[in-house]
């Protein structure tokens, strides 16, 4: 069953998508006071001139200034009926350079974009070079530092599993807990550009460019990896290193069950051809009764 009666008597079709963007064009997801461009101004804005009515959406996660996301996935409500192209082209005609619809696709009236996800990726993509790449400002993060991949997987292999991330977690994060499962965290690529993949059930505000920051540490030797094991365990931002730019963040996948045929895209492959380095990596897509 995908439709519900709103209170007018009205079936109600709930639909889910999957979007991409480039987050260096906005000021992050969340609508903000006066113009500001925002991810979600400009997807409901487009949303409701397709359907005619005032069209709200809920987003898996919200994401922060200058953070992208190759497969954010939202879901609202309409009771206009409209064909899947209308939800896909349709809005991209409407919507401004910078974010698209990949993928539209009517869904269970119980499912929750937020509430249902029980596993979220994060890409980072990293440039370490005396100089940066002008290319790359904006879609790569940039070290000149040179950088110890061992380790700086040594240290990220201390994240997995369930922990207390409060070392890793922004003043402002509004959160309830600090304690989350990272189920994988790994290095790849080399010395020169590497990426750093996180996957796990939720993340704090901020955790992820945190955990990049802290990581650029060790790998610089600025750090050791005890230590970093020690700022890890004293669950206190101020006894880590500072955050880190938000230039090489994606958002790349959420996690849904089964019974919700929610599409998972894979990595794109551009990922893999900004160099040598950055080479795409096969996930494990974790199910929650597995966890």
């Amino acid at each position: 069953m995908t439709e519900q009666a709103n209170t007018t008597g009205h079936l109600m079709q709930r639909w889910a998508l999957t979007l991409s963007y480039d987050g260096s064009r906005f000021y992050g997801w969340q609508k903000q006071a006066g113009d500001l461009p925002t991810v979600q101004t400009a997807l409901e804005q487009a949303l409701s001139l397709i359907a005619g009515e005032q069209i709200n959406t809920i987003v898996a996660g919200r994401t922060d200034t200058g953070v992208h996301a190759t497969a954010q996935v939202v879901h609202f409500d309409t009771s206009v009926s409209r064909p899947e192209q209308a939800w896909v082209r349709g809005v991209n005609a409407y919507l401004p350079d910078g974010v698209a619809v990949l993928v539209a696709q009517k869904v269970a009236p119980h499912f929750h974009a937020r509430f249902d996800a029980y596993g979220r990726h994060y890409r980072y993509l990293l440039e370490s070079s005396p100089v940066r790449s002008p290319l790359l400002v904006g879609r790569v993060g940039w070290t000149h530092l040179k950088l110890d991949l061992n380790l700086m997987r040594q240290a990220a292999a201390l994240l997995e599993g369930e922990h207390d991330f409060s070392s890793f977690r922004a003043a402002e994060c509004q959160a309830k807990s600090p304690i989350k499962t990272l189920y994988s965290a790994s290095i790849s690529g080399t010395s020169r550009y590497l990426c750093l993949d996180l996957h796990g059930n939720a993340f704090l505000h901020h955790m992820v460019r945190n955990i990049m920051g802290a990581l650029v540490y060790v790998g610089s030797g600025r750090i050791s990896v005890d230590e970093f094991e020690s700022v890890f365990h004293a669950k206190s931002r101020l006894k880590a290193p500072p955050t880190f730019m938000s230039d090489g963040l994606y958002l790349t996948g959420v996690d849904y069950p089964d019974e919700f045929g929610v599409t998972q895209l894979s990595l794109p492959e551009w990922m893999s051809v900004l160099g040598n380095g950055f080479q795409t990596v096969s996930y494990t897509h974790l199910r929650a009764h597995e966890t």
